[in-house]
C-alpha cells in the first residue's frame, strides 16, 4: 500500500510516517519504479503500536528503544517489562516534580502571609499615627 492509505488506515499524516522512518522507528517503504513507496501490511501495526506507546506517554526515543522488541516475541513479554520500566521512571519523576511543586507552593504561601502581615503592621502604624 502506499503512504497516503497507509497512513488514512492508522490515523496518521503521511508526514508522521516519513518522520517515523527518519527516526527508525519505521522501516521505509520499498520504492516502486514511479518513485513512490509501498508499504506491507505490517507496517499499520507498527504505526498502531508507536501510536499506542505515545499515548502512554512515551516519548519517541523511548519508543524507539522498546518497538523492535513488540515484533520480536509473539507474546511481547520483553517489550511490555521495558515498558513497565519506562512508566515507573515517568511516575518518580512525576512524584519528585510533585514534591518540589509542594515545596515551591508552601514557600509561596508563607511569603504571601509574609507580605501580608508586613502591609497590616505598616497599615496599622499609619493608623495609629493619625489618632
Amino acid at each position: 500500500m502506499r503512504i497516503g492509505e497507509m497512513g488514512r488506515r492508522a490515523k496518521v499524516t503521511p508526514r508522521t510516517i516519513r518522520h517515523y522512518e527518519q527516526l527508525g522507528l519505521l522501516p521505509r517503504g520499498q520504492r516502486e519504479g514511479n518513485g513512490q513507496h509501498r508499504y506491507p501490511e505490517e507496517a499499520i501495526l507498527r504505526l498502531k503500536k508507536i501510536e499506542d506507546l505515545k499515548a502512554l506517554g512515551l516519548s519517541l526515543a523511548e519508543i524507539g528503544s522498546v518497538i523492535e522488541l513488540y515484533f520480536a516475541e509473539p507474546d511481547e513479554m520483553n517489550a511490555k517489562t521495558q515498558v513497565l520500566t519506562i512508566l515507573r521512571q515517568h511516575l518518580a519523576e512525576a512524584n519528585h516534580r510533585m514534591a518540589g511543586l509542594e515545596r515551591f507552593r508552601s514557600d509561596l504561601t508563607a511569603n504571601i502571609a509574609r507580605f501580608e502581615r508586613w502591609l497590616g503592621a505598616r497599615d496599622r502604624h499609619k493608623e495609629d499615627e493619625h489618632d
